[in-house]
């Protein structure tokens, strides 16, 4: 899967990943390949990136939207620290 983490003052990560966990606004989900199309609200919380090599990284938001579609995720925060 494709993952795209965007801030309107940068782009955060760009890359393919094997999961991403985010704190959905209805409780955290997880996406995993072909997962199916959909569009969600995150609220404050961690994103989970576990990229193909077996890193994890976590990035702590304040808000904002999800779009997954045909294995690319875009993630669109309001703010980000990387931890």
């Amino acid at each position: 899967m494709y993952l795209e983490i965007i801030t309107p003052e940068k782009k955060l990560f760009s890359g393919e990943t094997e999961l991403v966990k985010l704190p959905g606004t209805n409780g955290s989900f997880e996406v995993l390949m072909n997962h199916a199309a959909a569009i969600s609200s995150l609220a404050k919380g961690k994103i989970k990136v576990k990229e193909p090599n077996g890193n994890t990284i976590y990035f702590e938001i304040t808000g904002g939207v999800v779009e997954i579609q045909n294995n690319n995720i875009i993630v669109l925060v309001d703010s980000s620290e990387l931890d």
